[in-house]
């Protein structure tokens, strides 16, 4: 008996301890509560603390910096476009006590910040041109060439807040918004900004009936440089046969030239056998086999075959 009831004290001695000490890690802060009010100061300081058992309640927080991420919103701009925005922030718990008496914990926080940051972004979006939103500065945009020789260019406004300025701005209006929630935003930014996906689709056709378009030129302008090349080739082709011809022509000329003493000194020789050999010359070239010619016996070109009977 001794022995079961010592063992049943040490239990509950050991449920009292455990129900009064807790740990804090150096990445938590704790809010003590009595009956689910805020009893004392939080504690930040990591170790070994002690709390009234069974009565009061540690509320572990974090106090590392934490993550919150936006649905991405089709938001319309100053300029009518209508755009998607997603953004993310980064958050910490700064008064752990002010945080619990008005959240309670971080899902109640990160609901809370969905509606204020949308909010904020909505807002600033709404009071910008789309070129403020997507542009950071006025530098000079480097526009393709190719598209440079189009008729139609959109040429960007001047911007003046710009993409950072009114990340800036959000940031501000959300610090204001969340410093009586125990929360400091430290960080807010534009993860992704995109047109919807109608509009989107219209922006490709668009992209790529402008790159068809260039397209078209090119090959415009290559069939016109392939008919000059042509053209300049048949004229120069011309150019160089006549040329020849006229070369050949000159050669002939100036052989004939000095054939014809030749020929004369020769034929003037035996002007009989010149008479025989132009007529022996001339008959293959009028008579063929097939042909039926009918000459006298008498007639001159008929004079040598005759002779050969």
């Amino acid at each position: 008996m001794k022995g079961g009831l010592a063992a049943v004290i040490v239990i509950a001695v050991l449920i009292v301890v455990s129900s009064a000490v807790f740990i804090v890690d150096e990445t938590q802060q704790v809010v003590i509560t009595q009956f689910g009010r805020p009893v004392g100061k939080p504690i930040k300081n990591p170790g070994v603390h002690f709390k009234m058992p069974f009565v009061q309640e540690a509320h572990f927080f974090d106090k590392r910096f934490l993550e919150w991420n936006g649905d991405p919103n089709q938001v319309p701009t100053k300029d009518k476009r209508f755009i998607l925005v997603d953004t993310y922030a980064r958050w910490r718990i700064s008064q752990p006590l002010l945080f619990f008496q008005r959240l309670r914990d971080e899902r109640g926080g990160q609901s809370r910040l969905d509606d204020i940051i949308d909010g904020e972004t909505r807002n600033a979006v709404a009071s910008h041109n789309l070129v403020e939103i997507v542009r950071s500065t006025n530098r000079e945009v480097q526009i393709d060439p190719d598209l440079a020789k189009e008729e139609q260019i959109t040429r960007l406004g001047e911007v003046k807040s710009g993409r950072a300025g009114i990340m800036a701005l959000i940031l501000t209006q959300v610090q204001k918004r969340t410093s009586d929630l125990g929360i400091e935003v430290v960080d807010m930014r534009f993860k992704r900004i995109n047109y919807n996906e109608t509009v989107r689709a219209t922006v490709y056709e668009r992209m790529i009936a402008e790159r068809k378009r260039i397209a078209e030129r090119f090959r415009s302008e290559g069939l016109g440089d392939s008919a000059r090349i042509r053209g300049e080739k048949e004229r120069e082709l011309e150019s160089i046969t006549s040329d020849a011809y006229r070369k050949s022509q000159a050669i002939v000329g100036r052989a004939d030239a000095e054939a014809t003493p030749i020929y004369a000194d020769a034929y003037g020789r035996d002007p009989n056998f010149y008479k025989f050999f132009k007529t022996i010359e001339t008959y293959p070239k009028t008579l063929d086999k097939n042909d039926w010619l009918i000459l006298s016996t008498e007639g001159e070109f008929f004079e040598f075959l005759q002779r050969a009977k």
